[in-house]
Formats: C-alpha cells, structure tokens, sequence
C-alpha cells in the first residue's frame, strides 16, 4: 500500500512541482542539512541533482554540520566535499558569514532547513547572514519554507532588545515567534538597509493552529537535541536552562523536557510548582543522569515537563520551574558563564532571553506568572507589525 500524502506539502515539494524550470539553466547553491527532505524522505538534494542536472554547483551547512553529527553548541564544523567532488561550506566554523569566493558563480542560494520558530535557534540567523551576503553579491535567496513545529499562533517570551543582538539574536521579535522560516525571512529582509532579492515558497496546506503532527510530514531531527515534535515544542521555554547551571536534559532521551541539577530537593520543588499552579501543564517528578552535557554521570533531580491542554505555554512553564529552584535554591543555583554563542561579554541567559529585565525582575521578587503578563502587551503590538510578512491564514 502507498504511503498516505500528507496534509501538506513543503516548500521543497511546491519547488520541485511548480518552480524548478524557471531554475533551470542557473547555478544554485543549497543551504541544508540531514533534515531536508521531502515527504518520502529523500534528500533535497537528490531531489533538486534530479529536477534540475548539474544546477546544484555548493552546498551550505548550518551548526550541527550537513549531518546533524556535531553535538553541542561553539564546536564548529569544518569545510568538505561531497564524493563528487561539490563543495561543503561550513557556515558555523572558521566563519558565520559567507566568504565572496563561496557565492562566487552562483545565480541563487536555495534553502531547505527545518527551524523551530524559536528565536535563539541558529539556523534562522545562518541565513540572515547568508541573505546579507548575497544581496552583496548580487545572488538570488529562495527558501522553501516548512512548517513551524512550535505552532504559527502563540507567541511567548520578550522581544529581543536593541542592545542584546547576537547570533542567537538579530531581529526584534518574542523568544518563540509563531513564524515559519520564510515568514522570519520576510521580516528580517524588511528591515535591512541593502535588502536581497528573496524568493519565499511557501507550503500548500499549513496552517497556524497545526501542530507538526497534524501535517502528516515525517519528523527528522534538525538537530542533535530536538529528536522528537515534543522536544521541538517545549524548547522555547527549556532554552533558557542553558544559560544556568541546570540541565537542560541534554545527554539524555528527553532533551528540552527534562530540568534537574544535583542539589534540587525534588518535594520542595514540586510542593512550589504545584502551588504555582501553571495552567496546562504537569510537572513530573523525575531523576535523570546526563550521559554528557552539565553534571555528566551525575543524578539530578527535577521535572518532566508535560503538556496538558491547549493552555500549555513551554516559556511560562519554564520560566515557573526556574523561578522556583532560585527560590528553592538561592547559594546553589548559578548563572552560567560567557561564553555563549560567539558572545564573549554578556550573560548567556540575558543573551537567550533577548535582554537581562526578566532574570534582574525574578531576583527582585517579581513571579513568572507576572512577568509573562507584563510581556502581553509588546507581543500584540509585535503581531500588528509582522502581518504584511505572513503567508499563512489562522
């Protein structure tokens, strides 16, 4: 029996069926990754070297490297070649920003990456640069867009101050966005001085309240720690975890849902949660021991983040579980320290909440639940702005 189609068709498989001949006597680049694939898992690659013979003259690479291999974050891939000798550009190693020579005799960058709709995830800032470089070079970016496994409606977290850009941080917008890749690309190219000549296309068959679940499209893991649609979902609020001493679940199967540290008393951190009271959520109890990552080989207690109901907001419910183990345990529980990102100066959790008020305001006393309230206001105002760059209806 065939396989059932899915609900949707990526931008990849609207390329292929709709936008290939115009490609067809160009010289392409294709910025991607182990996640690039259509619906029938094939490479897009493989998919384009068919459409469109010889047309595929360079890969691209975001962190992680082509494969997915490298693990964790500021360990750099390094440039290669495919067995046929095309080459490999590493944009997360010696440079972030693509060189003149690697654009050189190319008509136009194809990219075909699986972002999460969360704003310190790099591979939207990979292709900001990358949108730079080609606007200086005369070349033609076209991204096919996917969908966004957080969902298109909900936006959470503060919006990135002017002061805190990074590159886990170039446009002003929440912690988790509610945009697709091509939508953020829209946004970020509105605003640039020298914009690129940025071709978007976009899915057939995505909509906002879709979770990844309901498109019926296979679920490869764009990067080592998001092996799952669930893991996806609940980064945007565990990011914040790996600006403190707290793992993040890292070296365990359940990245971005598990939170604990060594000296967490686990009936005094459930007894605050609970009395929190966090709509939508559950907060398991749970021990877990990292294989690699903060306190390798070592137990730590702490939750299994849950989702409940269609209230369940993974920011508030992170920023809950870290207000509570700073109460908990204010002489254990620490900042980590720079670096972070290339970021050599300021406070990783400042740079992954987009600006230091949120940490400043839970030292002073300030709850979760309030400063998730106070952030309501500049994310309405966030989503009047962004309107013109969505492409996707409610």
């Amino acid at each position: 029996m065939p396989p059932k189609a899915p609900r949707v068709q990526t931008g990849l498989t609207v390329f292929l069926r709709s936008h290939a001949d115009r490609y067809r006597d160009r010289s392409l680049g294709l910025l991607c990754n182990q996640a690039s694939v259509g619906p029938d898992l094939v490479h897009a690659l493989k998919h384009l070297d068919r459409a469109l013979p010889g047309a595929v003259r360079a890969l691209f690479s975001p962190q992680h490297g082509l494969y997915g291999t490298v693990q964790d974050n500021m360990v750099e891939s390094p440039h290669g070649k495919l067995p046929d000798g095309r080459p490999v550009w590493s944009l997360y190693g010696e440079t972030r920003v693509p060189a003149p020579e690697m654009l050189l005799g190319l008509d136009a960058v194809v990219c075909d990456l699986q972002d999460v709709g969360v704003r310190v995830y790099t591979f939207a800032h990979t292709l900001f640069l990358l949108m730079d470089a080609c606007a200086a070079a005369g070349v033609e970016v076209v991204v096919l867009d996917r969908p966004n496994p957080s969902g298109g409606q909900v936006m959470e977290g503060p919006l990135l101050a002017p002061n805190m850009v990074s590159f886990v941080g170039m446009t002003p917008v929440p912690l988790r966005h509610g945009g697709t890749l091509g939508e953020h690309a829209l946004f970020y190219n509105a605003s640039c001085q020298n914009p690129c000549r940025l071709t978007v296309v976009p899915m057939e068959g995505w909509e906002r309240a879709m979770e990844f679940e309901d498109t019926g499209l296979p679920w490869v893991m764009p990067s080592p720690n998001l092996p799952t649609p669930q893991s996806a979902l609940l980064y945007p609020g565990c990011v914040i975890f790996e600006g403190t001493n707290v793992s993040e679940g890292r070296g365990t199967a359940l990245p971005f849902q598990l939170v604990g540290a060594p000296y967490i008393d686990l009936e005094g951190l459930l007894g605050r949660l609970d009395a929190m009271r966090v709509p939508g959520t559950f907060f398991r109890p749970a021990e877990f021991m990292p294989m690699f990552g903060k306190w390798a080989s070592q137990t730590c207690r702490g939750v299994e983040i849950r989702p409940l109901d269609p209230r369940f907001r993974p920011f508030r419910a992170a920023l809950s579980v870290l207000e509570a183990i700073l109460r908990l345990c204010p002489d254990d529980f620490a900042l980590k320290d720079p670096p972070y990102e290339y970021e050599y100066e300021r406070r990783p959790l400042d740079l992954i909440l987009g600006t230091p008020e949120i940490f400043d305001n839970l030292i002073s006393g300030v709850g979760a639940e309030e400063i998730c309230f106070n952030l309501e206001p500049p994310i309405r105002a966030f989503d009047r702005r962004r309107t013109d760059t969505l492409l996707y209806r409610e």
